[in-house]
């Protein structure tokens, strides 16, 4: 098959999509099939320069919405090249665009709304939603309902989303998720970031790797760690990614105020050898998020063997409780002080027993090859189900 992948960013910074584009499309290629990809970027834009597949940028764009005059008219010229046209995300120029140059053109497209479609936002941001309202009728409504299918990467994120906006229409498919197998130099990778982070040395070391942003539940784990650092000296937090809503200065303050500000590293974002040997310098991997449809960052915990703490608003938090890869807790500082305190006061032997699990559980459920294959099932012609909101 023919791709052609559309998303507004390949920025690395903006989250999990480009992520999963790059070794999705790495792995659709190895099995064959040509992967190209249309994004809203400047053509200059550094990030670009190793990106592995064919990239069309078309930017620069204007403002936040991303608007690119340019792509309606690319996707008229070179739609017909491709057997599919995937759009990740929602809410940006790229969706809308792609409607317009795709609705009479028999090419079939397809969404990942990759979360954007969750009813906490309705909740955490109602004015923002009603501004989503007044755009929604006429713009993503259209792209979701005109859709040869909309993918959920979880079923727990295609029941969500029809919570969101009553208009709903959409043609549902559930088509997993997946992320590429770490290295295996564990020992060399954990040598080297204890090397770059000479403190985190002899240290129980739990991490969170992620954007800094309120729906990640930064604030939570603060003054959840703070309740349970008593419990093990040696414990420490390592708060890793970019500040994406310039929220770390208030996080510091809240450690600051807590008394724990010197048991937290904050390494900002972390990529290539320095991310692998974080996990694999770590006793567990924390996510007390509000929102999350997949966690990419989870799956590659439990690539590493890391046990994962997680609220039951990750969306592959089923899997990770049934597999006793991890602990599951509401997204609250209760529920996330809970998950601390299960990880500081279980054995040794326990601890090893979940990493195995861990592990397991990633290669059964959560690699790339998976997500590959279950993305050719759906664009060789699964039969879907049209579902209509409430």
């Amino acid at each position: 098959m023919r791709i052609l992948h559309l998303l507004a960013s390949l920025d690395p910074k903006a989250g999990g999509p480009a992520e999963g584009v790059r070794q999705g499309g790495v792995t659709l290629m190895e099995m064959g099939h040509e992967v190209e990809v249309v994004t809203l970027d400047d053509p200059g834009a550094t990030f670009l320069q190793d990106f592995p597949l064919p990239v069309h940028a078309l930017g620069p764009s204007r403002g936040n919405y991303r608007y690119c005059p340019r792509l309606v008219p690319w996707l008229q010229s070179h739609a017909s090249q491709f057997d599919a046209v995937i759009v990740n995300g929602l809410w940006q120029y790229h969706s809308f665009g792609a409607w317009r140059a795709l609705r009479e053109v028999d090419v079939p497209y397809y969404v990942y709304p990759h979360g954007m479609l969750d009813p906490w936002f309705k909740r955490a941001y109602a004015l923002k939603h009603l501004k989503k309202w007044l755009y929604w009728p006429w713009a993503e409504y259209r792209v979701l309902r005109d859709a040869r299918a909309v993918l959920f990467t979880t079923e727990d994120e295609r029941l969500l989303a029809r919570q969101s906006f009553w208009l709903y229409r959409a043609t549902e498919a559930v088509s997993t998720y997946g992320t590429s197998a770490p290295p295996q130099n564990d020992v060399e990778l954990r040598e080297s970031f204890l090397l770059e982070y000479p403190q985190l040395r002899g240290k129980r070391v739990i991490l969170f790797l992620g954007r800094i942003h309120e729906k990640k539940g930064c604030d939570l784990l603060i003054s959840a760690f703070a309740n349970v650092a008593g419990l093990d000296g040696d414990a420490h937090l390592v708060i890793a990614g970019p500040d994406s809503a310039g929220w770390r200065s208030t996080l510091h303050e809240q450690a600051e105020r807590l008394g724990v500000a010197q048991r937290i590293t904050w390494t900002g974002m972390l990529q290539g050898p320095l991310k692998w040997g974080a996990f694999y310098a770590s006793e567990a991997f924390v996510l007390p998020s509000h929102q999350e449809n997949f966690g990419v960052a989870v799956a590659e915990a439990l690539g590493c063997g890391v046990p994962a703490l997680i609220s039951n608003k990750v969306n592959i938090w089923r899997e990770v409780d049934a597999d006793g890869a991890g602990f599951v807790a509401a997204d609250t500082v209760e529920g996330t002080e809970k998950n601390l305190r299960r990880w500081l006061t279980l054995d040794t032997e326990c601890h090893a027993q979940m990493s195995a699990r861990a592990r397991d559980l990633f290669k059964a459920r959560f690699t790339v090859d998976a997500m590959s294959r279950d993305l050719l099932r759906v664009l060789e012609g699964e039969s879907f189900a049209l579902a209509a909101g409430p």
